[in-house]
């Protein structure tokens, strides 16, 4: 809901809530009341003439402040008058309160406000937290694809490792001598002709 109201020669639209500047006033308990030219409800019905007699804008004195600052310069040609002259007038800052039709309930500020700005909020909150919960799940499930592959990694160096050993020792043992291995033919030739001169000089002797 809106209106136009006028004040100090001006007409300026308000809505509640809205600061407006207007001439300098003065009121003893800081408030005021305009008579609105043209009311428009929240179901944008218009309101005029004979309708709004009885409407009431009413507002509060916040401050006074001054202007914009305008320049005043006055010359006369060839008689060397010249003149310059600055002035900053005082408005002052109302308020808009509540505007009120006859036969409606007076519309006030929007107090609801921060409650709507807390449910948007919420679905919000919960999209992030969704988006964070899968993050952290597309997260988790990569680093157990991660601690498979070096599973499966570490069991096949682990194999690759262990097969050389296990076939190491048969070859070992096919190449190594073992118990029953005959002894060299040169070792075993040697030993035995000594052995046999050795008994053929016992017999030969007296």
């Amino acid at each position: 809901m809106y209106a136009v109201i006028k004040a100090g020669g001006k007409q300026h639209r308000v809505k509640p809530g809205d600061v407006i500047e207007v001439e300098l006033m003065h009121a003893k308990d800081d408030s005021v009341s305009f008579h609105p030219l043209l009311v428009v409800d929240d179901d944008n019905k218009t309101h005029v003439g004979k309708e709004i007699a009885k409407a009431v804008v009413t507002g509060k004195l916040v401050g006074e402040q001054k202007g914009e600052k305008v320049k005043v310069f006055k010359y006369r040609n060839k008689t060397g008058y010249a003149r310059h002259q600055g002035h900053r007038q005082m408005h002052t800052l109302v308020e808009i309160g509540e505007i009120r039709l006859p036969g409606q309930p007076a519309a006030k500020k929007a107090a609801e406000k921060p409650a709507e700005s807390d449910g948007e909020a919420k679905p919000k909150s919960s999209a992030k937290s969704a988006a964070s919960k899968s993050t952290a799940m597309k997260t988790e499930s990569a680093t157990t694809e991660t601690a498979k592959s070096a599973a499966a990694e570490e069991e096949e160096d682990t194999a690759a490792e262990a097969a050389p050993a296990e076939t190491s020792p048969a070859e070992g043992d096919e190449g190594a001598p073992g118990a029953n291995a005959e002894p060299d033919a040169g070792e075993g030739g040697e030993t035995e002709a000594e052995a046999e001169a050795e008994a053929g000089e016992e017999r030969l002797v007296p």
